[in-house]
């Protein structure tokens, strides 16, 4: 995917092309250039079409060279997890795994689906269009099954469970995403499961829906929807770097800074405030939206939710779930 001037660039910034990283882009051709100056400097007599070739052959090198500020990636192959498609990834294998009982969307998902199933297709949505307090209920009592329920939190602030749909972070993400994949819909004040959804349902179980919801969680939904950092970049463009340096290492920490380093402009998008460092906030902000309400609520990873102990800062460090190795596979090394 080539980027025009004027489009946004792909750091996320919301800045034009132009007026972000067109300038480092510009740089690395004008390296490109002035190895053609020295190539006819000491081949002056090359036609039009032997130089056209030299360089496409010195740019294709280039551009699939280890490239340290991207660990060890190629820029070809950077470009591949930026912006291919969900079904044309390269150098990793996404799969469904037999079982999703540790996933807390995918049971939230099946909760849904029952419960319209039992009622010919559809059920009575709240009089705020919030899923109904019975399901609530039943997702709530869920907990105990999920590795997450190993750190004891007050009802009051957990994401996994609640007394309202409202209150109940995972449930609502669930919800919604469930919407944006086109597997429900709300219509006269019910949620309908569709036709077609149903007969997945029927004939495949929830494995189904796996890869159309993790699409839908890394392309379609705002992942800033639940939260209110004041920072406009779009980390789900970056998300597959993220979770192979995250499955490598399992340091948040040493993520932001592999984030920082491959991809520096990105912190033009992070305001510096009274009481923390650009760096800081952004470190904060990958932690809640990727690490917490992406990874954490499909069951791929836990993290500790308190940040010291003792007095002491408590180390970054993520738990990988079995769920993540039966559903990523890497085929490029660290």
């Amino acid at each position: 995917m080539k980027l025009g001037r004027n489009d946004p660039c792909h750091c996320g910034s919301g800045k034009k092309y132009k007026r972000c990283c067109m300038d480092n882009a510009s740089k690395q051709h004008a390296q490109v250039f002035d190895e053609v100056e020295a190539m006819l400097a000491m081949n002056p007599n090359l036609s039009l079409d032997e130089l056209n070739a030299a360089v496409q052959h010195k740019m294709h090198d280039r551009n699939n060279q280890p490239h340290p500020d991207f660990c060890g990636v190629t820029p070809t192959q950077m470009n591949n997890w930026l912006y291919a498609p969900f079904d044309e990834l390269q150098g990793v294998t996404i799969s469904t795994p037999d079982s999703l009982s540790a996933s807390p969307v995918m049971r939230y998902l099946a909760l849904i689906i029952d419960e319209a199933m039992a009622q010919g297709g559809s059920f009575k949505a709240t009089s705020k269009g919030n899923l109904p307090v019975k399901l609530v209920k039943q997702a709530s009592e869920l907990l105990p099954e999920f590795a997450v329920a190993q750190f004891e939190l007050n009802i009051s602030i957990s994401e996994f469970a609640g007394s309202n749909e409202d209150k109940f972070n995972a449930l609502h993400y669930t919800r919604v995403l469930a919407e944006i994949s086109g597997i429900i819909y709300r219509r006269s004040g019910r949620y309908h499961v569709k036709k077609s959804a149903q007969k997945q349902y029927q004939t495949l179980g929830i494995q189904a829906f796996f890869k159309p919801m993790l699409e839908a969680a890394t392309s379609k939904y705002n992942w800033g929807y639940l939260d209110a950092f004041n920072i406009d970049a779009d980390l789900r463009i970056f998300w597959l770097f993220m979770l192979w340096r995250i499955q490598n290492h399992h340091n948040v920490d040493k993520l932001v800074n592999e984030v920082m380093t491959a991809f520096p402009d990105l912190l033009m998008s992070v305001p510096e405030d009274a009481y923390s460092s650009p760096e800081r906030n952004l470190s904060l902000c990958i932690e809640t939206r990727f690490i917490e309400r992406f990874l954490q609520f499909w069951g791929f990873v836990t993290i500790d939710p308190r940040r010291y102990l003792n007095g002491e800062p408590v180390v970054r460090v993520v738990q990988v779930q079995p769920l993540f190795k039966q559903t990523f596979c890497f085929a490029i090394n660290a």
